[in-house]
């Protein structure tokens, strides 16, 4: 009698079930990327997926792998993933004449993998505004980049092709224009007892290639599908964060199985920290103002500022060198439609400030902390799956 052997990891190789090629998406990533929480390992998931189906989104998340400091697996992140996106363009040190027609390349759209991205935004950024523009444009399907083109004695305006899925890594934080619009992924380094597998090109590329493959099939397949899909947010995620995470919940709810919600849990694990993160200057100053006025109804300028820069662990007493003065305490509210007026406080009269002239500002910006600002997702139900 012949017997036939089956080789069972061929057999899984050729597996066409949505979710388990996104398993093994997941299962490979794993292998070399030490994540900081599995919230961050299911979204870096997804938004590969996502990235085979750029047809069908209205707009695409950037995902940002970040770190305080080098050695943190940001750049193994982006080497994994150019394994497994379509069209991979490595992005570091390149000119924008190069970025800008790789990402207009009528053969077809490319992902771009941008490391070192703190030198284009970060404070060694120089001449580098042309490809901000195109990052910052280029989240909107249909999102095209303007620029002038010298031929000869003639500049004429030219426009390029900006939406493309991109993905980014650096030191620090981004702009807000692009923290706004992507999964931010907070690396950190290993610590002694968290391993991964040592990464070798030439002997992994091909089994990260094979599921690329086979994931770009099944895209292939569902586009229209997802292009006509609402996926159902978890409470409090809306707005941008919503326009970040509408693709990627619904590749999951299209793969089914535990992928629904194991990517809402993810959502509102990372929407959640980036609430969380650091704010920007401005808002800094209204929550500060906020716990210097207390319960008093009017103060002075003077008292005002001699209170801010007295706060524990406060900017203010060293603003570009120099403390916070009147001036500048009026320019950074002048935004907020808080300005300064003549007050009485007992028999003196001066310029200060009203509480009630920060309520709006307070109640739209700092009102709600960030952990009552999304509901957290841990146990219960979403919709009718039940969500661990």
């Amino acid at each position: 009698m012949n017997f036939i052997h089956k080789d069972p990891v061929a057999e899984r190789m050729s597996a066409t079930d949505p979710a388990e090629i996104l398993e093994d998406v997941f299962a490979f990533l794993g292998r070399f990327v030490s994540y900081p929480d599995e919230a961050s390992h299911v979204a870096h998931t997804l938004w590969i997926a996502h990235a085979h189906s750029m047809d069908a989104w209205e707009a695409t998340p950037r995902i940002a792998f970040l770190s305080p400091e080098p050695a943190s697996g940001k750049t193994r992140a982006l080497e994994i993933s150019e394994l497994l996106v379509p069209r991979p363009v490595e992005a570091v040190n390149v000119t924008p004449a190069y970025l800008f027609r790789k990402v207009a390349d009528p053969q077809g759209r490319p992902t771009i993998l941008f490391d070192e991205v703190d030198t284009v935004f970060g404070p060694k950024a120089k001449d580098n505004e042309e490809i901000r523009g195109l990052l910052n444009a280029g989240h909107r399907q249909g999102a095209v980049a303007g620029r002038c083109v010298v031929r000869g004695k003639i500049v004429e305006t030219e426009e390029i092709p900006a939406y493309c899925a991109v993905a980014l890594a650096g030191l620090g934080d981004l702009p807000d224009t692009i923290l706004t619009r992507s999964v931010i992924v907070q690396m950190r380094r290993r610590a002694p007892d968290e391993h991964v597998e040592p990464y070798r090109r030439r002997v992994h590329a091909h089994q990260g290639r094979e599921i690329r493959d086979r994931l770009a099939a099944w895209c292939v397949s569902v586009v229209d599908t997802l292009a006509d899909s609402f996926p159902e947010m978890p409470a409090g995620v809306e707005d941008r964060a919503a326009d970040v995470w509408e693709p990627l919940l619904a590749v999951a709810d299209e793969v089914g199985g535990e992928w629904p919600a194991r990517a809402r849990v993810a959502c509102v694990t990372l929407v959640t920290a980036s609430k969380e993160g650091t704010p920007s200057l401005g808002i800094r100053l209204l929550a500060d103002l906020k716990a210097v006025f207390g319960d008093s109804e009017v103060l002075s300028t003077k008292t005002i500022l001699d209170m801010l820069v007295t706060m524990p662990e406060s900017p203010w007493a060293d603003i570009r060198g120099k403390p916070l003065n009147d001036t500048g305490l009026a320019k950074r509210l002048k935004g907020y439609s808080v300005n300064s007026k003549t007050i009485r406080i007992g028999e003196w009269t001066g310029k200060g400030y009203s509480a009630s002239d920060f309520y709006d500002a307070w109640r739209r910006y700092v009102s709600v902390s960030p952990h009552e600002a999304v509901t957290p997702v841990t146990s219960g139900t979403f919709g009718h799956e039940e969500v661990y």
